[in-house]
């Protein structure tokens, strides 16, 4: 998009705007306190030719193009990025070692996915983890720059987090969420957690479509994370929207609670095609949510796609890059709080859903 068109878009917060070009998967957006957006996600090596070459490689299975570094970029506006190279290698991880890593028959050995960076203001440092499992790791900055250098403090206390999350609470106390969802409070030292993971879902159930007759009642099977609007917690949580692997869109979804260890209320639509994004707000207060190209085929056309059964396969209307999608965040007459993406495209449930809403 045009710089006019971003613009013009950031204003009147209801449309989807399509702000970098890049090959990226989970991307993430933080506003820090120095005035920046930051920005990072699983992406290629640094100078990959399939950036461009293939840019609709999903970054799955053979062929992969998921590279072994975070590489992070920064802006003032949303429009122009200034990249702040790959600040963290999967030679960083906790557990790399050359001799040990050569017996890893894993194809994630050497990559990194799913990178999010955490602004800790009480010692005006970072927090970085990742994944996949066999590298995830949690490291402190060493000052207020996100180029490192990087200190272990959980050290294998942090071993084996799928898509793992941070939620720091306003007293100041840091939680990790990871799976499906775990969550465990973090030593104040962050060394360590100090309590047990507790596994946490929404209220109700929904069919369970590998297993007829059964339910099932977790909130999606990734992408999970915490924010916290008003005096509500706010889980959110990534699924396809048949319940499937790769079968219809990549949806998120959200459940609400009074306190962070739940009970959480029914589990809630927040979009389409905006799973594994970020739920964000930018520096005049505006919610919105990042989403990326995730689909076995090239994107779809958006017109009418609100009535199309998405079913077959893996399917999106993002282009390879970083998209935000404007949320309606409010709270409604009944204490309850509403989320969903206003651009029509996004904001409507398709009717290959599992769970009807």
């Amino acid at each position: 998009m045009s710089r006019a068109e971003i613009e013009s878009g950031l204003q009147s917060h209801d449309r989807a705007l399509y702000i970098k070009k890049h090959w990226i998967r989970d991307p993430y957006i933080v506003y820090a306190p120095d005035g920046f957006y930051y920005l990072t996600g699983t992406t290629p090596n640094p100078g990959d030719p399939r950036e461009s070459g293939d840019p609709y490689n999903k970054g799955l299975f053979e062929g992969s193009i998921v590279g072994a570094t975070v590489q992070i970029w920064r802006s003032r506006d949303l429009i122009d990025w200034e990249y702040q190279e790959a600040p963290f290698t999967v030679k960083d991880t906790y557990h790399y070692n050359d001799k040990d890593r050569a017996k890893i028959k894993s194809p994630n050995k050497d990559l990194i996915w799913a990178p999010e960076i955490h602004w800790d203001k009480d010692r005006n440092k970072w927090i970085l983890v990742h994944c996949p499992q066999i590298n995830s790791s949690f490291v402190l900055s060493g000052d207020s720059s996100v180029k490192g250098p990087w200190t272990h403090t959980m050290g294998e206390n942090f071993d084996k987090k799928h898509d793992p999350s941070l939620f720091r609470d306003d007293d100041g106390t840091w939680y990790a969420i990871w799976g499906n969802a775990y969550i465990a409070q973090i030593s104040s030292d962050l060394t360590r957690f100090v309590t047990d993971p507790l596994y946490i879902e929404p209220a109700g159930s929904r069919p369970d479509p590998k297993n007829p007759g059964k339910m099932i009642s977790r909130i999606g099977h990734e992408g999970c994370t915490v924010k916290k609007i008003g005096d509500k917690y706010v889980l959110f949580g990534t699924a396809w929207s048949t319940d499937t692997g790769r079968k219809g869109s990549y949806n998120l979804y959200y459940t609400v609670a009074d306190k962070i260890e739940g009970p959480y209320g029914p589990r809630q639509f927040a979009g389409r095609f905006i799973g594994h994004g970020t739920p964000f707000q930018t520096k005049d207060g505006k919610w919105w949510c990042t989403a990326f190209y995730n689909g076995d085929i090239p994107p779809l056309n958006s017109k009418g796609i609100e009535n199309t059964d998405l079913s077959e396969t893996a399917q999106t209307i993002n282009r390879q890059g970083t998209t935000i999608v404007p949320l309606e965040v409010k709270m409604l007459k009944n204490g309850d709080l509403y989320i969903r993406a206003k651009d029509p495209a996004y904001g409507t449930p398709g009717p290959d859903e599992n769970q009807k809403f």
